[in-house]
């Protein structure tokens, strides 16, 4: 009895062009969804809060955003993260000054789940309805998910731009999305703080 299957050896290069095809639409799907995530998040407008809240790392970038917005009149008060890291140097001096209309605190731990609990808790605790929430873009989307799983405060979130390459962009890519899978599997919050 006679097979129609091509031998073997015609079978291989057929299987990896297959396999090749299979990966390059994954991976162009995923660098889509990626962009669209973390480089172009979507964002809505901001308005009057009751606090700007600028959360730790890459703060070159995030503090004057921040610091504008209460400038431009958003909010009357200026929450930083304080870490203490080099990445966060801009933000602790502004901290270190004690400037009126200026808050600061530090998260435990050091991470945005620990960002979100103490923002969350602030909230509470000053009666803060409407925040505005300050990150990079690429940590829009994450960020956001821990404060909607920690706070039952309104939460706008708004984007500051870094200057990354590609490289820079890829790997941010592959940074957050690693993030945000562990975030949707291990929520920073059960419940509102």
């Amino acid at each position: 009895m006679m097979s129609d299957a091509p031998p073997p050896a015609r079978r291989l290069p057929r299987v990896l062009r297959t396999v090749g095809v299979l990966l390059v639409v994954g991976l162009t799907a995923w660098l889509a969804l990626a962009w669209a995530l973390f480089h172009d998040p979507p964002l809505d407008p901001v308005s009057r809060a009751d606090a700007v809240v600028v959360l730790a790392g890459a703060a070159e970038e995030r503090l004057p955003l921040g610091q504008d917005l209460v400038d431009d009149g958003v909010a009357d008060e200026l929450v930083l993260s304080s870490t203490g890291l080099p990445g966060n140097a801009a933000a602790d001096a502004v901290c270190a000054e004690d400037r009126p209309r200026t808050t600061c605190f530090v998260p435990d731990p050091l991470t945005t789940r620990g960002e979100a609990r103490a923002v969350a808790a602030l909230a509470r605790d000053n009666g803060w309805d409407e925040i505005v929430v300050v990150t990079s873009t690429y940590h829009v989307t994450r960020a956001s998910m821990h404060l909607a799983q920690c706070s039952e405060a309104e939460i706008t979130m708004a984007g500051s731009e870094p200057d990354l390459g590609p490289v820079g962009w890829l790997g941010r890519f592959v940074e957050e999305s690693a993030a945000l899978t562990a975030s949707v599997l291990r929520p920073a919050c059960a419940r509102p703080v």
